[in-house]
């Protein structure tokens, strides 16, 4: 696995952060949300399969149904719990509660996707490879389902007109100028939560098990119990995108939690460089910029993006940050080499 030096990746953060305060001077600040929203999407899928090796079909699951869960506490407050058994019934139990600001929101919401998260990976991580994508894919059809049916979430017309209220109390986040640094401020939070993860003893025994998790048993390490964190705090910080993007445009709808969703962050990971810290930021951007400039194109915005993954996938199959790393390592290693060791001296012949 590719990967680059400590300070190597503090530099490219300043350089990132500091094009962030300074970004929404120069570009629309909805659609650099948007970016933020769908990077840290793609970073927390990026944790699973890049570092983890586990491959899920249904992490727009958790994307999309934090964005009702969020959209509904910032617009209604009340919360309405599915008490049954699935394709056979439900009941809703109601909880009366004032409509919420939106940190209260999005956190309570993000901590629903970890709920979630928990339930699913519990059950998905007992399977390995193409089973476990499926178990996920056929878990986050049951979520779309429930969310069609669910009288909270409105259906096919979705929760519209989210309100942003003053940020705790105080900050006007109805300003898009204003609310962009907040979710900046989210983005970064849950950036570094991802970056000390695979920097932490804890994420050298996600790598263990993904490059060999038989070694990984022998060795003595509950490999079930650590791909259920990894699961679960992944499905948290999915969650926690798909929050910020519910108050972000406002807006709540099945098109986050659709199984396209799903395709889209694995879409985003791939073309960025599956298993690089930066990968997964650059893919989003990348895609997100493709959905909004080439709007004009209508359905041929598709074709565009499945032309770009195939080529990517057949020369570029690092991805971009990917490709970009290995060839400065390997620009370095040619350097390294014409570099004559010190106080070394070549023998008389």
């Amino acid at each position: 696995m590719i990967s680059t030096s400590k300070t190597v990746d503090m530099w490219v953060l300043a350089a990132l952060i500091i094009i962030g305060l300074i970004a929404p001077l120069f570009v629309y600040p909805v659609f650099l949300m948007k970016v933020l929203c769908f990077a840290l999407f793609a970073c927390a899928f990026n944790l699973l399969v890049g570092y983890v090796g586990l491959l899920s079909f249904g992490h727009a699951m958790f994307f999309g149904f934090a964005a009702y869960i969020a959209g509904h506490l910032a617009k209604v407050g009340t919360v309405q719990l599915p008490v049954g058994i699935p394709f056979v019934g439900w009941a809703w139990l109601t909880i009366p509660l004032p409509p919420l600001t939106p940190e209260v929101a999005i956190l309570l919401a993000t901590a629903v996707a970890a709920l979630l998260g928990l339930i699913v990976g519990f059950i998905a991580i007992r399977r390995q490879g193409i089973y476990f994508a499926m178990v996920t894919l056929a878990l986050a059809q049951m979520v779309f389902f429930l969310c069609v049916q669910a009288p909270f979430t409105g259906g096919e017309d979705g929760i519209q007109a989210i309100p942003r209220r003053p940020l705790f109390g105080l900050l006007p986040v109805t300003d898009d100028f204003v609310f962009y640094y907040v979710v900046l401020a989210i983005f970064l939070a849950g950036f570094l939560i991802i970056y000390r993860t695979i920097h932490s003893p804890f994420g050298q025994v996600l790598k263990a098990i993904r490059e060999n998790e038989a070694r990984a048993v022998s060795l003595g390490y509950a490999v079930d119990r650590f791909k259920l964190m990894a699961f679960v705090l992944s499905a948290t910080l999915a969650g926690l995108a798909g929050a910020t993007k519910a108050m972000v445009f406002r807006l709540a709808s099945l098109t986050d939690v659709t199984w396209q969703m799903s395709g889209e962050v694995v879409l985003m990971t791939l073309v960025g460089g599956m298993g690089t810290v930066f990968g997964p930021i650059v893919g989003a951007g990348v895609i997100v910029a493709m959905q909004n400039y080439l709007a004009t194109f209508g359905e041929w915005v598709l074709v565009i993006q499945g032309t770009i993954f195939i080529v990517t996938v057949l020369l570029f199959r690092r991805g971009i940050v990917g490709e970009i790393i290995a060839l400065a390592n390997r620009f370095k290693g040619k350097r390294q080499e014409h570099v004559e060791p010190a106080g070394q001296t070549h023998p008389a012949e």
